[in-house]
C-alpha cells in the first residue's frame, strides 16, 4: 500500500469519497425532482424532495455514528437518538399518507437516494481504482 493509503492519507481518501457521495445525493435528488414534476406533477416532486432530504439526513447521521464509534465511549443518549430517528421517519410517512396530497410512493422512493449515491461511488471506485485516477 502506498503512503497515501496509510493513516493520514486514508482519511483524506475517505473525505473525498464522502464529498462525492454528497454531490451525488443532491444531483440525483434535484434531477429526480425535476423529472417527477414534469412527469407526474408537483405532489410527486415534493414527495421525492422530502424523501431525498430525509435520506441525506440519515446519511449524515450514519456518518456521524461511524465517526463516533472509534472516538469515544458509548453514550445511552446516542443510542436513544439513533432509535428515535426511525420513529420520526415513520411518523413523517404517516403524516404524508394521512393528511397531505404529497405522494407517499415518491417520498419512499426518495429515501433510497443516498443508497444509490453510495452504490454509484462504489462503481466509480471499482472502475477507476485500477488506474488511480479517481481524484482528478
Amino acid at each position: 500500500m502506498t503512503s497515501e493509503g496509510e493513516a493520514g492519507g486514508g482519511a483524506l481518501w475517505m473525505d473525498r469519497a464522502v464529498a462525492r457521495i454528497w454531490k451525488l445525493i443532491w444531483a440525483i435528488g434535484a434531477g429526480g425532482a425535476v423529472a417527477l414534476v414534469a412527469w407526474r406533477g408537483w405532489w410527486w416532486g415534493a414527495g421525492w424532495v422530502i424523501g431525498t432530504a430525509v435520506s441525506a439526513l440519515n446519511f449524515r447521521w450514519l456518518k456521524q455514528l461511524v465517526e463516533a464509534i472509534g472516538g469515544e465511549a458509548a453514550k445511552p443518549r446516542k443510542a436513544v437518538f439513533l432509535g428515535m430517528r426511525y420513529v420520526l421517519l415513520g411518523g413523517g410517512a404517516y403524516v404524508i399518507l394521512k393528511f397531505s396530497a404529497i405522494s407517499l410512493p415518491a417520498a419512499l422512493s426518495g429515501l433510497f437516494v443516498s443508497v444509490v449515491a453510495v452504490i454509484l461511488e462504489i462503481l466509480l471506485e471499482l472502475t477507476y481504482a485500477r488506474i488511480g485516477t479517481v481524484d482528478h
